[in-house]
Order: structure tokens, then C-alpha cells, then sequence
């Protein structure tokens, strides 16, 4: 009979939640994050404190992921409206009386010093996935317009600030939403193919007012100066075009094994600018080589696999648009920014997830991972 009053151990208590933990998302977050610590050793050796500073982000996160993943979807949903109109009202409150540093409005004080367009990366996804599970049964063309409505005034405002590479990570998780929703491909494929036709004469268009300096009347300076410098980095190998030279330097030099780790002379020459940041990609690349950036690729390719396998697993329209959206996300992280190291696309302030140096982005990471897991959580728990 005693033993019936016994209190349980550690062990016993934690066990419930770390029942149905998804273990091969875990061990893939875990090896990304392996790397990440590697090339932030390597990256950040004259950067005092920094690579302790990227190890205590990661503790955050992980824990964040930890206490997010024991909330389970139901709860998750309640918080979606509340968290949406706080994420625009900060917005407007940024576009009103916001804090500008280096030519952007991106910032607000409440006490402390926030980006709520941080807040809108969650979010959004949570917003359109309520609003979908609302509508479930009876969707109509109507309800993906309200949808957009909801999309574009966020955009928009951060846009506005200006912050493409916020603006494209919270377009990318609205659109996922509504496509997993079921918008059809017939609405989706012609505003894509003319946003591509778009693109393409105006980089043709660009490149010839780029030769002859002409200002571009529809674009803010900055960013004018970016797609000028993704045309022709040459043009300002000290200036703008600094950068994109140094990365696929850097990207190149790296050959099929790499120079081996603590071994990239242009990282420890100090040649990569934002090394511990945005261009992290490419000290990885210049130490590690070919076989390492593949390795890294089939490491996120792996966590995207597994993320939108949690979707298609999920116990409600809620879950499943939710868990594909954030796993777009992270997909989007990835792409834009290897994308931009490598100098196909336009230098965007686009972190590499779990490798680059930054704690908002990667509280950010872990609150999506800690929806992840409790998406999968869940699902197991109801088979079991």
C-alpha cells in the first residue's frame, strides 16, 4: 500500500511531456545548431563575447521551443487574434512615433525597445490559420479575399518602413497558409508568372538605368542600389558590391572540402563583412567547402521534410495549416539567405536559421519550432 502514496520521481513527472516529443525534428534542429555553434567559433573570433552571446540565444530558444511545444494547438488558437491586432497596432505605433536607426523606422519603445514586425512572423500564420479553421466547410472565394486583407495591411507597414526581408518572410507564411486553405492554382500561377514577367524587365529595364545612373522613380534608394549591385557587383568592388565579391570569394575558395575549420583566410583576414551575421554562409562555406554546404542543405532539407510531414499529419485544418506555414518559413530563411551570400539574389537582412549571430530571430525560431512540436506532440498523444 505504500507504494500507492509514493511521490513520483523527476523522471515520472516529465515523462507526459516529453511523451510524443518529435524526436528526428529535435536531432535535426540539433545539428544545424552544432554548426551553427562551429561556424560561430570560427566566424566571431575578434568578436569578444559573441559566440557565448549565440550559445545563451540558443539556450533561449530551446527553452522557448521546450515550455511553446507543451501548449497544444487548441490553446495556440486563442492566441491568434489577440497576438495579430497587438502586431498591427505596434506597427501603426512604429509608423507614428517610431525609432529610425540607419535610415529604417523599424523599432518602438514600450518600456523596452521592440520590432514588432518580429511578432507578425508568428503571428500572421496563426491569424490565417484561425480564420481558415473558422470557415472550415463552408470557404468561399470571399473568405481567401478577407484573407489577403489580412495579409496585405501588415505587409504593407512593414514594407513601408522600410524591411523587405521581414515583409517577404510574413508575405511567404500568409500565402503558405492560404495555398495548404486550398486557394486554387488558377489563382495562384498568373499572379506569379506576371510577378516573374515583372521581375524580368525590370532587371533588363534596371541594368541599362543602372549604366547610366538614371534614378528609378518606384523604388526607395536602397533598395535601387541593391538590384544594381546583384547586376553588376564590379561595378563598386569597395562600395556596395563589397559584399556580394567577398561572399562568392570566400564561397569559392572554399573548394570541395573547404580549408578546414579556424583555417578561412578570408574570414580571419576579416575580408567577409557581417561574418557573424547575414554573411555567415559564407565563412561556413570557405571552411567546410562543397561537401560541407551540402551537408548543410540535406540538414535544412531534412527539417522542412519533417516539418511538412507534421502537417500532413495534423489533427485539424488549424494544425495543418499552421505547422506548413511555419515550416515555409523556415524554408524561406534559408533560401533567400544562401541565395543572397551567393549573389543570385538581392542582399536582403535575412539571417541563416540556427547558424547566424541574433537573438530576436532566434527567439523567433524557437517559438515556430516549439508550434512544431506541439502540432506533433499532439498528434501522437491522440494516437497513443
Amino acid at each position: 500500500m505504500s507504494a500507492v502514496f509514493d511521490k513520483p520521481s523527476f523522471l515520472q513527472r516529465a515523462a507526459p511531456m516529453l511523451h510524443g516529443f518529435d524526436g528526428p525534428l529535435a536531432f535535426a534542429v540539433f545539428l544545424l545548431a552544432c554548426a551553427g555553434l562551429l561556424t560561430m567559433y570560427s566566424s566571431g573570433f575578434d568578436h569578444g563575447s559573441r559566440f557565448m552571446d549565440h550559445g545563451r540565444n540558443m539556450l533561449i530558444a530551446g527553452m522557448l521551443m521546450f515550455v511553446v511545444a507543451q501548449v497544444p494547438p487548441q490553446r495556440l488558437m486563442s492566441f491568434a487574434v489577440p497576438l495579430y491586432v497587438v502586431g498591427v497596432g505596434l506597427l501603426v505605433a512604429v509608423a507614428v512615433f517610431g525609432i529610425t536607426k540607419k535610415g529604417a523606422r523599424r523599432w518602438v519603445n514600450v518600456g523596452i525597445v521592440i520590432q514588432p514586425s518580429e511578432i507578425l512572423k508568428i503571428a500572421m500564420p496563426l491569424m490565417l490559420a484561425w480564420w481558415f479553421q473558422k470557415r472550415e466547410g463552408q470557404l468561399r472565394a470571399t473568405d481567401f479575399v478577407f484573407a489577403a486583407l489580412l495579409l496585405v495591411v501588415p505587409v504593407g507597414l512593414i514594407m513601408k518602413q522600410p524591411d523587405l526581408g521581414t515583409a517577404i518572410l510574413v508575405l511567404v507564411a500568409g500565402v503558405s497558409v492560404m495555398f495548404f486553405a486550398g486557394l486554387s492554382w488558377k489563382l495562384i500561377v498568373p499572379p506569379v508568372l506576371l510577378g516573374l514577367t515583372a521581375a524580368i524587365l525590370l532587371i533588363v529595364f534596371e541594368s541599362q538605368l543602372c549604366a547610366e545612373g538614371v534614378r528609378w522613380p518606384l523604388l526607395h534608394d536602397y533598395q535601387q542600389q541593391r538590384i544594381c549591385t546583384l547586376l553588376d557587383p564590379g561595378k563598386d568592388p569597395l562600395g556596395k558590391g563589397f559584399h556580394i565579391i567577398q561572399g562568392m570569394i570566400a564561397i569559392g575558395s572554399g573548394g570541395m572540402f573547404g580549408k578546414g575549420f579556424m583555417q578561412g583566410t578570408q574570414t580571419h583576414l576579416e575580408f567577409i563583412p557581417e561574418r557573424t551575421t547575414d554573411f555567415i554562409f559564407a565563412a561556413y562555406s570557405e571552411e567546410f567547402g562543397l561537401v560541407g554546404n551540402l551537408c548543410l542543405i540535406a540538414g535544412f532539407a531534412f527539417l522542412l521534410l519533417r516539418g511538412l510531414a507534421i502537417a500532413l499529419e495534423a489533427s485539424s485544418v488549424f494544425s495543418r495549416l499552421l505547422a506548413g506555414a511555419i515550416t515555409m518559413i523556415f524554408f524561406t530563411y534559408a533560401f533567400v539567405n544562401m541565395g543572397m551570400v551567393s549573389g543570385i539574389l538581392p542582399v536582403v537582412g535575412v539571417p541563416l536559421p540556427f547558424i547566424s549571430y541574433g537573438g530576436t530571430a532566434m527567439v523567433t525560431l524557437g517559438m515556430g519550432l516549439g508550434i512544431l512540436m506541439s502540432i506533433a506532440r499532439t498528434k501522437r498523444l491522440v494516437q497513443s
